[in-house]
């Protein structure tokens, strides 16, 4: 099989060749997707910097090699949520990157053998609380909800009408992310997901679904306990599967032959681990969650890693990645 065609039997529950460290896929995003200030710099920059996102957020950087982290947060006062500016969907200055992006490969000649993804960052909990503070915003849920249901269908109407450029542009795979757990818990009651999320989520990945496009799901943390909801909204692909704060066990049993598996492998073990505890780590992942396919294995987090780390997880996948049907 080629890489396309072992990724596609992956995400289609068939039977791919093997268990890959990535997918085939070529990203698109919108100017300020991933926290760009309006000259479209975000988190590559040098530590101690400070900047605003499209969104007037503001961030600040503290480590090198590591993303920001919002300190000021616009809508602390909620009451403000109708008149704030949010940023607009069709100006060109912000979706054209998408197109811009497209173009790019296609003079690459990537089509011939990747497939075009797109990318909904911090889809509406993350968004939310970065424009009020976290703290406000669950204080917010109780005390005036009517106002975070306002909220948040502002950010999803800027997310859906940028799901309806990357359709235009012909994406495969839409990449939405908020991240819901602890180390050991969620960060939102399920009550409240199903109140102010999971009817929204369902908005957008049923749009996407009915242009025929996969929907890729990035959550950090313990977020067991929405599983059969990830299955219901129809996510074909859940990240980073972090391998500290989940039964990987139970997770592979719930989500065998109806939701891929990304990540898995122990970030502290890639980090700070020998050549030998990485490879015995991947060893393990591959048995645990790739028996059966529907697994791409790599660490559960994005660190800088050692480069030998990260070329021990690499020649593992490849030496021991093969599966046998």
């Amino acid at each position: 099989m080629t890489e396309l065609e072992n990724f596609y039997a992956t995400v289609r529950f068939l039977k791919p060749e093997r268990i890959t460290t990535s997918s085939p896929t070529y990203g698109l995003h919108y100017k300020g997707c991933y926290h760009e200030d309006a000259n479209g710099i975000a988190h590559d920059r040098p530590k101690g910097e400070s900047w605003q996102d499209i969104w007037g957020v503001g961030w600040h950087k503290d480590l090198d090699g590591v993303m920001g982290f919002p300190r000021m947060h616009p809508l602390a006062d909620l009451n403000l949520v109708d008149a704030y500016p949010f940023p607009n969907a069709d100006d060109p200055a912000l979706y054209g990157a998408i197109f811009e992006g497209k173009q790019r490969f296609l003079e690459e000649g990537k089509d011939k053998t990747h497939i075009l993804s797109g990318a909904n960052t911090d889809t509406l909990w993350e968004r939310a609380y970065m424009l009020v503070g976290m703290e406000d915003l669950m204080a917010y849920f109780y005390t005036d909800p009517e106002l975070v249901h306002r909220l948040l269908d502002r950010i999803l109407a800027f997310q859906m009408r940028i799901a309806e450029h990357y359709v235009k542009a012909g994406i495969k795979v839409a990449g939405l992310s908020d991240d819901m757990g602890t180390q050991n818990s969620l960060l939102l009651g399920e009550k409240l997901f199903d109140t102010f999320f999971m009817p929204r989520y369902a908005q957008l990945i049923d749009y996407y679904r009915k242009n025929d496009v996969l929907i890729s799901f990035h959550s950090c943390g313990h977020i067991q306990p929405l599983i059969s909801r990830f299955i219901d909204l129809g996510i074909t692909i859940l990240n980073p599967v972090q391998a500290t704060a989940n039964d990987l066990d139970a997770l592979r049993r719930e989500t065998q032959g109806k939701m891929v598996l990304h990540g898995g492998v122990d970030s502290q073990v890639v980090m700070e681990g020998t050549e030998e505890e990485v490879a015995a780590c991947v060893k393990k992942r591959l048995r645990q969650l790739g028996r059966q396919g529907a697994y791409i294995c790599c660490p559960d987090q994005g660190l800088p890693y050692p480069k030998r780390n990260l070329d021990a997880l690499s020649r593992t996948v490849e030496r021991y990645g093969k599966i046998e049907w």
